[in-house]
């Protein structure tokens, strides 16, 4: 079962994020972490068509011609001076994805995605899909547990609009 939780809790996820649940829910026997041990590229590839049509770019592989750069700083005359990659982006939905296995929690890549998502212009929504199970770990609850924390204590205000978990 394809679990999710949208922060901030206060707010209603809106049906542009309902749509990727549901890529996601779409394609669960594909790549359910209960069953199967796939990278986070195999899972973002048997995702991305489904991507595609919504509008996402989706990064297709690790060559730099086919990664997908999100504009951070502009520098002289407008030129693009420092950009982050991310696995899939709609601009228009001024939406980010990021696909993680492996590294989510043991290598805190999910903090990362949310470092780099908050650094990119014009960008109001994070997705970071990542293993309910790796190993004995429960990577899906560690990063809830992590976003609950991060949101009770309103110590910390990220400008972005939400960001969504999704655990595959």
């Amino acid at each position: 079962m394809i679990n999710w939780q949208y922060y901030p809790k206060r707010k209603e996820i809106p049906s542009h994020l309902k749509d990727v649940i549901d890529i996601f829910i779409l394609n669960e026997k594909l790549i359910s972490s209960d069953k199967l041990t796939l990278h986070s590229n195999e899972v973002l590839e048997k995702v991305s068509l489904n991507l595609l049509e919504l509008n996402y770019q989706v990064e297709t592989s690790k060559k730099a011609i086919d990664k997908i750069k999100v504009p951070v700083l502009f520098g002289l005359n407008g030129k693009l001076e420092k950009y982050f990659d991310a696995d899939a982006y709609n601009e228009e939905l001024k939406t980010v994805i990021e696909v993680e296995a492996g590294r989510a929690v043991t290598n805190y890549q999910f903090l990362k995605d949310l470092f780099q998502a908050c650094m990119m212009h014009e960008v109001d929504f994070l997705v970071i899909a990542v293993r309910k199970t790796y190993g004995k770990n429960q990577d899906f609850q560690s990063v809830i547990t992590f976003f609950e924390t991060l949101y009770a204590s309103g110590r910390l205000i990220l400008p972005l609009e939400g960001i969504l978990i999704i655990g595959y």
